[in-house]
């Protein structure tokens, strides 16, 4: 409401001593309009929009209840609050007048005091959900326009990039370099086309969260990419001092066993990735981290690793930037990799224990039809 003007009250009553005892008790600090009908009050609401209507409910053409029950459902005036001011004093009178929206009930005779209270308390209420939508608002606008932003940085930053990755490639085959040039090169490459990757998953997750992703899933050989993961992370598995393991059904497995998915191979590459780093980070030096695999109804991964999780983030651990005590940890892996499993059509959870100083992580997927 506009606090340059005076609040507009429209009272509505065919009497017209009961509208003067109105008038006079809010005339010095408000606008006042009069209606003498039910059946006009609807077109001066959507004319004049005043800020409270006081309503009474005996009227020869049509009694304060449908009038209110017509305001409520139209578009331009159910926002506006309804006062019943009437000389039925039943509790069942009241009870109906508050459920079909009115927000207050005043019986006759009125005293002039108690209408000015009631009158104050309710544009006051007004105000406050005015401006806490108007703020609602703000914010929804303002959300947006950041996913806009960070969604067209993330789309424009593949163009440059693209030809980032290209030169070094070039230059690589044009040949005539040192060993220390191609080493340097073939390392930019290499760095290129991991932050375009991450751009791609960027955007996907991007699509998961807003649900517009599409998924184009295909059998996944799950054992094969597993074996594929534990070599890219050799490195961090002997930094940090960890074996891997591969079982199924908590045998070890050979390399002629297989274990089909269905999914994308991609995403199903960054869900897995990300639990397996996890499990070796967490890890304390000397451990094993375990991935089991089963099929019952669905295929079944549990990535088992010693450590717990800490207690801070047990509740949120697969929330967005939900991390602890991990340095340059974004809190985004366990929240990716819950929304690519659930893509999928799939779920995972996460089940940790002081007691035995352990996490497991078990996701579990959709199988090829006819798979074993």
């Amino acid at each position: 409401m506009d606090e340059d003007r005076r609040p507009a009250v429209l009272i509505v009553d065919d009497v017209p001593a009961n509208i003067r005892i109105l008038a006079e008790a809010l005339r010095n600090e408000h606008d006042i309009h009069v209606a003498t009908r039910g059946g006009d009050v609807l077109d001066l609401a959507r004319r004049l929009v005043p800020d409270i209507i006081l309503l009474d409910v005996v009227m020869p053409d049509m009694d304060g209840y449908a009038v209110c029950r017509r305001l409520k459902g139209d578009p331009a005036a159910r926002d506006i609050p309804v006062i019943f001011v009437t000389a039925r004093h039943a509790p069942e009178d009241e009870a109906l007048g508050l459920s079909i929206g009115a927000v207050d009930y005043i019986v006759k005779p009125v005293s002039p005091s108690v209408v000015r209270a009631r009158v104050k308390n309710h544009l006051e209420l007004r105000a406050d959900r005015l401006e806490l939508a108007r703020q609602n608002a703000a914010l929804t606008e303002a959300a947006k326009l950041r996913e806009d932003v960070d969604h067209i940085m993330r789309h424009d930053l593949k163009a440059p990039l693209t030809g980032i990755i290209g030169l070094p490639r070039i230059l690589l085959d044009e040949g005539g370099l040192t060993e220390t040039q191609v080493k340097l090169l073939t390392l930019v490459e290499e760095s290129g086309l991991k932050m375009l990757s991450m751009i791609n998953r960027s955007l996907d997750l991007f699509k998961m969260e807003r649900g517009t992703y599409v998924l184009c899933p295909a059998p996944v050989e799950l054992s094969h990419l597993v074996r594929r993961l534990f070599v890219e992370l050799t490195s961090l598995a002997k930094q940090c001092r960890v074996a891997f393991v591969l079982t199924r059904d908590g045998r070890p497995m050979d390399s002629t066993d297989t274990v089909e998915v269905f999914g994308e191979r991609l995403l199903l590459h960054t869900l897995l990735g990300n639990c397996l780093k996890n499990a070796v980070e967490a890890s304390p030096e000397g451990g094993v981290v375990e991935v089991d695999l089963s099929v019952a109804e669905g295929v079944i991964v549990r990535v088992h690793n010693r450590g717990a999780v800490p207690e801070a983030i047990r509740g949120t651990f697969f929330g967005k930037f939900s991390t602890a005590g991990k340095v340059g940890g974004t809190g985004l892996g366990a929240y990716s990799s819950k929304r690519i499993a659930e893509v999928h059509g799939g779920s995972i959870a996460m089940d940790t224990s002081d007691a035995t100083d352990s996490t497991t992580i078990t996701i579990t997927l959709p199988k090829p039809s006819g798979a074993r």
